[in-house]
């Protein structure tokens, strides 16, 4: 059976053992539909079946090469051709490839080795291209970011509107905020609302890659850079030309390539590993970062040079703990959308499991949030959310104590209602445990300071 995602190549060699042997190879990948011609007559009355890729012997009897050449791209300027020949000659190459050609292979031992690593290459372009395609489908329409940006209090506003002005120009941005809070939505939403939205958003996460590899994979590498690299890669730079470059986590780049990586955003233009040529680069330049930068500088782990380079427009995103009832308008949308993603029924979420919310600090910002509510849900018998059906890590509100100013009065709140929430509401073994009289919990129980249901 064919596999659907099969690459068809057409192979017109009039040397019938060489022709076979080269059939035979590349017919060991299940992925390729392989046929050969002998002759150009044979080859062009077949070719309306549209081969994605054509390997072309330059010699052919009946027919010159770059007259074949030219009859292919004629009919179809996507056919990708690969030109086999038995003589190597460089300006006959750089004429091709001129023309249209994809690569110029001699026929030498290592010929089938090279043509096998230039149809992965070619397959990976071409899903690169794929890939793009779908994404000019995708943005097609204004991107509407507050329907993933989701959030009514003054400190989220501010966000929204520095998001509005990035979005009119190419400005670099540096989007900082702790772990969970939508960093990369809102590069995302720069992007595809400015006038690159048509083009590729790139997104990396710097701490993601392993040290040895960061390099290779923000500016790519060469055929034979290093063991493992059996073809060239483009890298991130390129994939993002004239669109978006997300680089995540940017507080984790070590320190030695952060020269490198200013260098690329002074020059415009970057040198793939192993390799000595220049190839210019236009991107948007879009960081995030849950680190403070200022004090990486100050503590010698950052360049000072290049955090300069990378400020740009700063788009601080607060907490979601700061966020005061933005809390229960983003559990409501958690709710409703894994319900619809489910095929069950909406759930209401009742005042006491609200008020359960509001009193948790959240960690783990919105990311947490979202995975509290798919679990409220799927533990609620009812059409209704409870305080019992919400699960929260009971250690995170004295773990997270000290990340925002409080008044004293507000600490002790904080601290007895979490003891009060990890066992049970049981007053009398809270006021032993925190060694003060039960009657001055209750007492704030009454006035509406601590939930006890």
């Amino acid at each position: 059976m064919k596999n659907q995602h099969s690459l068809k190549i057409f192979i017109l060699e009039d040397d019938v053992w060489y022709g076979s042997m080269l059939q035979h190879y590349l017919a060991m990948n299940p992925d390729y539909e392989v046929k050969r011609f002998h002759n150009c007559k044979d080859f062009l009355n077949h070719l309306h079946e549209r081969p994605e890729v054509v390997t072309l012997d330059y010699s052919m009897p009946d027919m010159d090469g770059s007259e074949v050449l030219k009859k292919i791209k004629e009919i179809d300027a996507g056919i990708q051709v690969i030109i086999i020949s038995g003589q190597e000659d460089i300006k006959t190459a750089i004429s091709l490839i001129k023309n249209g050609a994809f690569d110029y292979i001699v026929k030498d031992d290592d010929a089938k080795d090279r043509l096998w690593n230039s149809l992965l290459h070619l397959k990976e372009i071409d899903g690169l291209r794929k890939e793009v395609e779908q994404l000019k489908e995708q943005v097609g329409k204004k991107y509407d970011y507050s329907k993933y940006l989701i959030g009514k209090s003054a400190s989220f506003e501010k966000v929204f509107g520095l998001i509005e002005k990035a979005c009119k120009t190419n400005i670099t941005v540096s989007v900082t905020g702790e772990t969970g809070t939508g960093k990369e939505m809102v590069a995302r939403a720069i992007h595809y609302n400015s006038d690159k939205s048509k083009k590729p958003f790139v997104a990396v996460n710097v701490a993601a890659i392993p040290r040895e590899l960061i390099e290779s994979e923000l500016f790519g590498h060469e055929k034979g850079a290093f063991t493992g690299a059996i073809t060239r890669r483009i890298g991130k730079f390129e994939e993002a030309h004239n669109g978006t470059l997300f680089l995540d986590e940017i507080g984790e780049l070590d320190i030695n390539l952060q020269a490198k990586l200013l260098r690329v955003l002074q020059e415009r233009e970057i040198t793939r590993v192993g390799g000595n040529e220049v190839v210019p680069i236009n991107v948007r330049i879009i960081v995030a970062t849950h680190k403070n930068l200022l004090e990486e500088v100050q503590g010698r782990r950052f360049r000072e040079d290049l955090y300069y380079r990378l400020i740009g427009l700063p788009i601080q995103i607060p907490p979601l703990r700061e966020r005061g009832n933005d809390i229960i308008i983003l559990a409501k949308h958690f709710m409703d959308q894994f319900c619809k993603e489910n095929n069950t029924d909406r759930k209401l979420l009742s005042p006491e499991a609200q008020q359960r919310l509001l009193s948790h600090a959240f960690p783990g910002n919105v990311r947490e949030l979202r995975s509290v509510m798919e679990l409220a849900v799927v533990m609620a018998d009812g059409d209704t959310i409870l305080p019992e059906h919400i699960t929260l890590n009971s250690n995170s509100s004295v773990n997270d104590l000290m990340n925002k100013d409080r008044t004293l009065k507000e600490f002790e709140l904080q601290i007895i209602q979490h003891y009060l929430d990890k066992y049970d509401k049981d007053v009398l073994l809270v006021a032993k445990k925190l060694d003060i009289g039960k009657s001055t919990i209750y007492r704030m129980i009454q006035a509406g300071e601590l939930n006890a249901r």
